[in-house]
């Protein structure tokens, strides 16, 4: 296994760690100048190698409650965003000073779920880590705590390092937290074996994931990390899950070793716009498609016709992104459509020599041109 990781190792040039809150405590749950320290110092290390690393750090509401002398996490949202808030330029000030011994800036981003779903905004951000990389800086990635309720409900970082990953095309993402890698989950309950490698995420897999544990500054599970995984993989990317409790594990991932869980990326990578669809957009609509046209979106790369639609769900416009479903309900991907709800409807199951007496114009053949259609099987990249 070893000869996997080096041969992704040797294939990366950009890299996403994810720290979690509680390796950057010390014993009285209070942010660590010395662990912040050391985890700076490995990514130096990296740089050094002529690696570009981009850090997602949580933290900010553990800062928060240091700042404040809480012991227990909040419970009530508003005072989960005022730790937040009061926390993290605790955090970052930590993470400026660290940065500094090692002749390098951090530069902040903290993100809310509408950053990454409007294309626009999506651009952006990916301009944004794209500068800072280019400037020699080391960006630090967090939900925005203070206004972003649904990852503080539900602690999604491990998943928000995913969509880094994909955004800024990180060939590996490593989740540095405290377990080391997946384990085989028995019959009776009790772990088995490692699994040092998964290059297929089978819903057994999926069943052997366990959930938040109850630490008090940990909210994420297994499952969060195989939601990565999964997406990572499915845009060609690795994802790697270590046990970060010393950050000299750094190191060993950069050496290959063999600790933790790899799931391994392919050689073909999907295209930065069809990640996008993929992953980011908020769905304005469904288009139900019958078996012909189904085969020939996953089978033979074609576009969608108006002739293979059976039903139109949703008030979409031009230009907005919808689901494609089969007559199952089973989602078969994503894509931009040509023509509204309503214009759909007037030429659906119709050939697309009838769209001008149908409709008294025609603007495309297509009802979703290829290059603007994500197939969400492992068939398309």
């Amino acid at each position: 296994m070893d000869n996997l990781r080096k041969k992704i190792i040797s294939g990366t040039t950009r890299i996403v760690l994810k720290v979690g809150s509680r390796l950057l405590v010390d014993e009285n749950r209070h942010p660590s100048i010395e662990r912040i320290n050391s985890l700076v110092a490995q990514i130096a290390k990296l740089r050094e190698n002529g690696l570009e690393v981009v850090l997602v750090s949580s933290g900010a509401i553990s800062a928060g409650m240091s700042v404040l002398g809480l012991d227990k996490r909040p419970k009530v949202v508003p005072d989960l965003q005022a730790a937040a808030a009061i926390g993290q330029s605790r955090l970052l000030s930590i993470y400026e000073d660290a940065c500094r011994k090692h002749g390098f800036h951090c530069g902040q981003i903290l993100l809310t779920a509408g950053d990454v779903q409007d294309r626009h905004r999506h651009l952006n951000l990916s301009n944004c880590l794209n500068a800072l990389l280019a400037q020699g800086s080391l960006p630090i990635i967090n939900e925005n705590d203070s206004i972003s309720i649904e990852e503080i409900c539900f602690g999604e970082n491990d998943y928000l390092a995913a969509l880094v990953g994909t955004i800024c095309r990180a060939e590996l993402t490593v989740l540095l937290t405290s377990v080391d890698g997946m384990y085989e989950k028995l019959a009776d309950g009790k772990f088995g074996e490692r699994i040092s490698v998964i290059e297929d995420l089978t819903p057994e897999l999926k069943a052997m994931a366990t959930g938040t544990d109850g630490n008090q500054l940990s909210t994420g599970g297994m499952e969060t990390k195989l939601k990565a995984a999964e997406t990572l993989t499915s845009v060609g990317e690795s994802l790697w899950i270590v046990d970060g409790t010393e950050f000299e594990v750094i190191s060993e991932v950069y050496a290959g070793k063999d600790i933790g869980t790899l799931f391994p990326g392919s050689e073909e990578k999907m295209k930065s716009h069809k990640r996008w669809m993929a992953f980011f957009p908020e769905v304005s609509g469904e288009i139900i498609i019958d078996d012909g046209a189904q085969n020939a979106l996953i089978n033979k790369g074609s576009s969608l016709l108006p002739g293979g639609i059976r039903f139109i769900s949703g008030a979409f416009m031009k230009g907005d992104v919808v689901e494609i479903k089969n007559v199952a309900g089973e989602v078969l991907a994503k894509g931009v459509v040509n023509y509204s709800a309503s214009e759909l409807e007037l030429i659906k199951g119709e050939k697309t020599t009838e769209i001008f007496e149908l409709l008294g114009y025609h603007i495309h053949d297509e009802a979703i041109h290829r290059d603007n259609l994500v197939v969400l099987t492992n068939e398309d990249n």
